[in-house]
Formats: C-alpha cells, structure tokens, sequence
C-alpha cells in the first residue's frame, strides 16, 4: 500500500535524533564543532542559511556524498569522516529528517536533524548569513 511523504518523513523521524536550534547553539562553539549540512535547493541557501553550512541538496545527497560518477565524482571533504558529527537541516526538518536517516543508513554515526530547520532557527531569534 502507498504511504504519503509525510507518513515518509514521520517513519523517518523514528529512526533519527532531531536537536533543537538553541542546542545547536552550543554545539557549534565546541573545539570539535558538527558539519552543518544544509539539504534545501541551491536558490533557498543563497537566500540565507546557517554560517558555515555546506549545501547538498536533497535530491543528489546519496550521490554526492559517494562521490558518484552522476555527480563528476566530487564530494565535500567535511563528509569523508563518516565518524564525524553531522547536523542536517531544511526549511522546516522534512527533507533534514529523510537525510538524517538515509545517512544513518550509509554509515554515518552522529547525525542528528535540526528539528523545525531553518524557520525554527529563525524564529528563534538566531543568526543566518543572508544573500
């Protein structure tokens, strides 16, 4: 039987730890701070995003992150370490939330999903880098 992308992303939200933006906040000041994987489009990243993210989109992240042949076998070295910490975000934690987890799958062991994404950062008063 079908199931709805949002029935997707609640099956995937079992699956993953979310962290919330004020948490985020403290992680980002440690000696060994978290890659900030930004998986919305490139138009919504150039319109602002978190200071230091990188940009995957959703759509190519399994792609890239394997460095595949689709993708000119390119992938950003911050991914290499599959040990390292990971936080993925969106724009409201769906698409975070399916990346979240298809990372966990690829072996990835300390991702985590910012939960709200980046609206819920912003609502909470924190900072982007805009334009």
């Amino acid at each position: 039987m079908p199931i709805t992308a949002k029935e997707l992303v609640a099956a995937a939200r079992q699956q993953i730890t979310e962290i919330a933006p004020a948490a985020v906040v403290s992680e980002l000041a440690q000696p060994a701070p978290p890659v900030l994987l930004d998986v919305r489009e490139p138009g919504e990243f150039a319109a602002a995003h978190l200071q230091g993210a990188i940009n995957i989109p959703r759509g190519v992240l399994e792609f890239q992150v394997e460095a595949h042949p689709a993708m000119a076998c390119s992938t950003d070295p911050a991914l290499a370490e599959r040990e390292r910490k990971v936080l993925v975000y969106c724009r409201t934690g769906g698409r975070a939330a399916l990346a979240a987890a298809a990372l966990q799958s690829m072996g990835f062991t300390q991702v985590r999903s910012i939960s709200g994404g980046i609206e819920a950062w912003t609502a909470a008063g924190l900072p982007v880098v805009a334009g």
